[in-house]
């Protein structure tokens, strides 16, 4: 039985369509100082770049200190996400522990490597310090249709990182990447979410950001439509994450009205929503400030 006959869908592009069109009518509506702040608090500020160091990292772990002292009213936002290596970083640097440590893992951005390396990789995340931990689909298996394989990897790694967090006394959240850009169909699309939350996510989420289509409306809309049927079918709720080129508060007020429209009120906040972001933080402020502010 496939994914679209277990759980009685199949992604409808015309009614997507024109339900996003719908809320391009009405976003100017939503386009409040509380939902910004809502917003803002979704964002998991990200750093992955080649020339990451121990000093960029703790800079941008200092801008979320700074930013409890200088807009108080501002909540924070819900987690810096590194590469592992630079977790213990977050953790020792951090204002408060509601500001979570998220890290990449499974050989981001590809996932190409050996399941052994992946699994590693995340024990390793966790031990230094990971809150929560996103992991990228298997493509190589995905594509070729070997889905067991596909689902087989994040289940492995799900226990890993379980055990792992077990041996700390806590809990962590893991996310899957879908890489929806290179999915391309909404068929697959749907098929990997799915597959992603029955194998233990979660999140579900869009993007690495590091390849040519990251976060799309319509990618967005498919996935939160199958985290609805999901929990129609299971009773659990699982997340839902846009990444990969989301830098205005138009861009975010947009996901933030899909995922309130398919999913309801009750899925709108950082535990089951969020954005992966490196620029968006200004923009939001911006807005939210009626002036230019470049914080971060």
């Amino acid at each position: 039985m496939s994914y679209s006959q277990k759980f009685n869908y199949v992604p409808d592009i015309e009614k997507i369509s024109a339900g996003i069109q719908s809320i391009a009518d009405i976003i100017d509506t939503v386009d409040t100082p509380e939902v910004l702040k809502t917003c803002f608090s979704f964002m998991d500020l990200t750093t992955l770049k080649p020339n990451d160091t121990v000093e960029s990292v703790k800079k941008l772990v200092d801008k979320t200190v700074a930013l409890t002292e200088q807009y108080p009213d501002y909540p924070l936002p819900a987690s810096i996400c590194v590469y592992p290596n630079f977790a213990s970083v977050v953790r020792d640097n951090r204002p408060s522990s509601e500001l979570h440590v998220t890290t990449v893992a499974s050989c981001f951005p590809s996932a190409q490597s050996f399941l052994e390396v992946k699994v590693r990789e995340c024990e390793l995340a966790v031990e230094n310090g990971a809150d929560e931990v996103d992991i990228v689909l298997a493509l190589n298996a995905f594509l070729a249709g070997d889905y067991d394989t596909a689902a087989n990897e994040i289940r492995t790694m799900k226990a890993a990182i379980d055990a792992a967090a077990a041996k700390l006394g806590k809990q962590v959240v893991l996310k899957v990447i879908l890489e929806t850009g290179l999915l391309v169909t909404p068929e697959r699309i749907a098929d990997a979410s799915f597959l992603a939350m029955e194998a233990g996510a979660d999140f579900i989420k869009t993007s690495t950001g590091k390849v040519e289509v990251n976060a799309t409306p319509t990618a967005a809309y498919i996935m939160c439509e199958c985290i609805k049927k999901f929990y129609e079918r299971t009773g659990r709720m699982v997340g839902f994450k846009a990444a990969g080129g989301i830098s205005n508060s138009r861009d975010a007020l947009c996901y933030y009205c899909i995922g309130k429209n398919i999913l309801g009120q009750e899925w709108m906040n950082k535990k089951y929503f969020r954005f992966g972001v490196s620029r968006l933080g200004n923009s939001l402020m911006s807005a939210i400030e009626q002036k230019t502010v470049s914080f971060f």
